[in-house]
């Protein structure tokens, strides 16, 4: 049966790890991000959105338009899913100023939209007349459903419609271009679908549902659209290449595909729209293209931290086991995309590989996106690191060993911000008999099919997950990861003997009942498939959903340490202060002695040692130094 996401506002996360981050988020970035909006944060590149609004108003008006636009041509973006983490914030934690502060933003935004609905102050500025000329590059269509999102989720928190109204009009506009006047084409980077199914489900208007089956159904019909598109104007924006029809994801209609190409993220955002429409129109033969694009991603070109684009070349997927850790791409956007992906796949089956790979991405590569004080990000993020080499090297130039302040293009720094604020959409489904507990996270839960409940849990530092029953009667599904080796679940203190079906076990439940899961809190080597090559004789530690990595903060050079085939892994008994909390493992290892030689045919000495790791999704939180994820074994 369908399950829908459970709305925000019904999940209060109000304790633990989750909430540790919501609070960072609410204390601290949106805050910090507020001021790059309107460039006054010191040390950050210029932003110039606020002022963009401001412009693009005056230039509708007739007025000075100061200093014009500046920024990328997707800028109007950043502001829009910095609305969207500050809508999802109020939700958990009221606040009066900065609900004030977004009214003032929308006001702005309001005021820079045309007479006929058109929102975009890249062309308000400075291309008026050349207003959906270059689908291709232009973004419009990209700009308008993140605002569209921002608009959904700032009404669900607040019930102000001002924003959802704006982007009514907007997408009315839309769609007289594209459906009244058959304007040819579609996005050239996928989103606004995603976003016309989030508007259609919230107001019921049929032209957002129309159009978000119109652009994925239209999509790579004609492979060709954009070069012809390109050869009837004469200006670009940046040079995109017309022919790369991989990077466009326009090679073939998405009905056809087989395997995930391209662009990654313009391809799980696309993933995401054709899931959720194929979950509201029960198009079969859309869902088995979910299902085969889904498999190709997580069976064959996903990193062990959930990363997805392992090649700087086009931010994009490469070919089946090519995972190379020290130049892997792995944009934050990405993995945040391929949540959605997996949100979207769970409401139209039930099935607890979608939820693994949620948690996967989002405790790793999503979390990795943020350093630990909310106000330095990662773009990239990839699985070894040597200083020296990684950001400097013309073939590692992109890998940071340290989180920048912000960037020109600065696409995951507030989205990583509204996904870790509206965690509870993904953590919770439901329909009209059942409640799906997805991911775990410390705080109440209200259904709207009548249950309710409290979760209690450390996780994932800690292996126990309470639900206790506050009222209704329905069944409640929980997941149990695939991670987990063993498990065991009670009600009322009396152990269950009944078997997940799809990763998910059921079990009725009733005011007052409470329902206790364990899980394996054993710390695990992990293997690569032979066929990744740069995982040869290679393992990994994790434990529970966090992927663990080696810094040299812990362990010096780590370029000479092999960990120990069948070693003990040891978890420390206390968390660890400088790292938010985190919990460290020690591996027994073994230590090779340079000789200095850079070729030698005398074996190196070595020398029995201690390995220790730390949880991925903190490093770089020390200055500078090594890290790597995969460590060759030794016997």
């Amino acid at each position: 049966m369908k399950i829908q996401q459970q709305i925000n506002s019904g999940a209060y996360i109000s304790d633990g790890f989750i909430n540790r981050w919501q609070r960072l988020i609410k204390d601290t970035v949106i805050p910090y991000q507020y001021n790059v909006l309107n460039d006054r944060a010191e040390g950050a590149e210029k932003s110039h959105v606020i002022a963009n609004f401001m412009n693009a108003a005056n230039a509708l008006r007739g007025e000075d338009i100061g200093d014009g636009f500046y920024g990328m041509v997707f800028q109007d973006s950043d502001a829009a899913k910095w609305l969207e983490a500050a809508a999802f914030s109020l939700v958990s934690y009221p606040d009066q100023e900065l609900e004030k502060t977004v009214d003032e933003v929308i006001d702005l935004i309001a005021d820079a939209q045309d007479e006929d609905g058109y929102l975009n102050t890249y062309f308000t500025i400075k291309d008026r007349d050349k207003r959906w000329q270059n689908l291709m590059e232009g973004h419009e269509l990209y700009c308008s459903g993140h605002m569209m999102e921002a608009a959904c989720a700032y009404y669900e928190a607040t019930g102000k419609d001002k924003l959802l109204k704006v982007m009514e009009r907007n997408a009315e506009h839309i769609y007289d271009i594209f459906i009244t006047q058959k304007h040819e084409g579609y996005p050239g980077h996928p989103e606004v679908e995603l976003a016309l199914m989030k508007m259609y489900r919230l107001t019921g208007n049929r032209h957002c549902f129309e159009l978000a089956e119109h652009f994925i159904n239209t999509r790579g019909v004609d492979p060709k659209f954009f070069e012809k598109e390109a050869k009837k104007r004469d200006w670009t924006v940046w040079g995109n290449d017309a022919t790369n029809h991989h990077y466009a994801q326009n090679f073939a209609p998405i009905k056809q595909q087989n395997d995930a190409v391209g662009h990654s993220v313009r391809a799980v955002y696309l993933y995401t729209g054709a899931a959720d429409l194929a979950s509201e129109n029960g198009d079969v033969e859309l869902l088995k293209a979910c299902r085969r694009l889904w498999e190709s991603i997580t069976q064959r070109r996903m990193y062990i931290t959930g990363g997805i684009g392992s090649t700087l070349i086009g931010e994009a997927f490469s070919v089946d086991y090519d995972l190379p850790n020290d130049t892997a791409y792995n944009e934050t956007c990405a993995s945040i995309g391929l949540m959605f992906f997996a949100s979207r796949m769970l409401e139209n089956e039930v099935n607890g590989e979608y939820a693994d790979v949620m948690e996967r991405a989002f405790y790793n590569t999503v979390l990795a996106g943020v350093q630990l004080d909310g106000k330095k990000f990662f773009y990239c993020n990839p699985l070894e690191i040597i200083p020296g080499i990684s950001g400097i090297a013309a073939t590692h130039w992109h890998t940071k060993p340290q989180r920048p302040g912000w960037y020109s293009c600065a696409c995951c720094p507030p989205n990583a911000a509204r996904l870790i604020s509206s965690f509870g959409k993904y953590a919770y489904g439901e329909n009209a008999d059942t409640a799906y507990c997805h991911l775990y996270a410390a705080g109440e839960v209200s259904f709207a099919n009548g249950l309710e409940l409290t979760c209690e849990t450390e996780y994932p530092y800690g292996f126990t997950v309470n639900y206790v029953i506050k009222s209704g009667a329905k069944r409640l599904a929980v997941r149990i990861p695939a991670w987990s080796r063993e498990y065991s679940i009670d009600r009322n203190g009396k152990k269950l003997s009944v078997l997940p079906k799809k990763g998910y076990v059921y079990v009725d439940v009733t005011a007052g009942d409470k329902l206790t899961l364990t899980l394996d809190s054993d710390p695990h080597y992990v293997y690569a498939s032979t066929k990744v090559p740069e995982l040869t004789g290679c393992t990994a530690v994790w434990r529970g959903p966090l992927v663990y990595c080696f810094e040299g903060s812990d362990n010096g050079d780590i370029l000479p340490v092999s960990l120990k085939r069948g070693g003990r892994l040891v978890v420390s008994d206390t968390p660890d202060d400088d790292l938010d909390g985190a919990y460290k493992i020690t591996a027994e290892a073994v230590r090779a002695v340079d000789d200095s030689l850079l070729y030698s045919d005398t074996p190196l000495a070595e020398e029995p040692c201690e390995a220790v790791a730390i949880p991925y999704y903190t490093w770089g939180n020390r200055g500078e130094n090594q890290m790597r994820v995969w460590m060759s074994e030794i016997r």
